[in-house]
């Protein structure tokens, strides 16, 4: 651990880049920040990978840390994590090859199998190798979600409820990626939780559940970002052992993938249990994503949070 205290260090906290979510990202960076300045850190800025004069910035700005509050491509994906270790600048979040995993949702789905946790049914193909719609709904059925393989805060995202929709609900996924996966639609309660800290630490904070407005049928870019009073119920009312099997599958699911640090494992909990839908490797920061909401719930201010993942950080890179 760095030796320096807080009043010495300087985060370069990053956020916006070049992603669909780059709106959310810099609400995101936002908030860090504000986070950051309250747990007493003495320099605290806002750089965004996007600005053409990024590298100098990060090359010359002598940061202890970079706090990555990147949302999609250029930041879950592991690009930005690749830079931050040539230059030698230890970083929150996971390492690029673990965040390039946990961004393709097929890959994910595959470490997910092997370690024994549920995943719904799924086809996922390019445009080259696209199976037709009648084999694709013989795997998933009638119902299913329509996504892009590499995305994430719901964008590309459809729901499809009858099988005459599916063939342009593919269509719009492949507007925002190479690949698409379509995925069974299961029913039931659908719930997040984060896991948080490295080895011994990792633990899972309280797990949401998602109240979906009536204008709503899934949790889309809209509902993530409403008012967490109208949309969170925190703890999920959920049976005590199904409560403990979600928050254990999130921690599965973070060990699973090789992540680092925080993570975010979204689940529907059916009739027959928990079913995984995904995990995020970089949540949402802003006040009304999930995480904050799950910290406060849990006592853990979001200062502290924020000082937690730095000291991961640091502890990762041996100083």
């Amino acid at each position: 651990m760095s030796d320096k205290t807080r009043q010495d260090m300087k985060i370069a906290v990053l956020a916006g880049g070049i992603s669909d979510e780059r709106e959310i990202s810099l609400a995101s960076g936002a908030h860090v920040v504000q986070g950051l300045e309250e747990a007493g850190y003495g320099a605290v800025e806002l750089v965004d990978p996007a600005d053409p004069s990024f590298l100098n910035t990060m090359s010359t700005g002598s940061f202890d840390v970079a706090f990555i509050a990147l949302h999609g491509r250029g930041g879950e994906d592991g690009m930005t994590q690749h830079v931050l270790e040539f230059m030698g600048i230890p970083y929150t979040a996971s390492s690029p090859l673990a965040s390039g995993i946990a961004m393709d949702k097929d890959l994910s789905k595959l470490l997910y199998r092997r370690a024994g946790l549920p995943v719904a049914p799924s086809v996922t193909f390019g445009r080259a190798d696209m199976p037709s719609i009648e084999e694709i709904i013989e795997v998933v059925g009638p119902q299913s979600f329509v996504k892009p393989v590499v995305n994430g805060s719901s964008y590309g995202i459809s729901l499809v409820k009858d099988p005459s929709e599916l063939a342009a609900a593919i269509e719009f996924a492949f507007e925002h990626g190479e690949k698409v996966m379509v995925e069974r639609r299961v029913f039931g309660t659908e719930c997040s939780v984060a896991a948080v800290g490295d080895g011994d630490t990792l633990r899972a904070l309280p797990v949401v559940e998602i109240l979906m407005p009536k204008q709503s049928e899934f949790y889309d870019l809209e509902v993530k970002y409403a008012d967490p009073a109208e949309i969170h119920r925190i703890p999920a009312q959920l049976p005590e052992d199904v409560y403990a099997q979600v928050q254990d599958i999130a921690c599965r699911a973070h060990e699973a993938l090789g992540l680092y640090g925080i993570s975010r494992t979204d689940v529907i909990v059916t009739e027959e249990g928990p079913v995984i839908l995904e995990t995020n490797n970089i949540p949402g920061m802003t006040p009304e994503s999930l995480v904050p909401d799950e910290a406060r719930h849990a006592g853990i201010a979001f200062s502290d949070l924020c000082a937690e993942l730095v000291d991961l950080a640091l502890e990762r890179a041996g100083r």
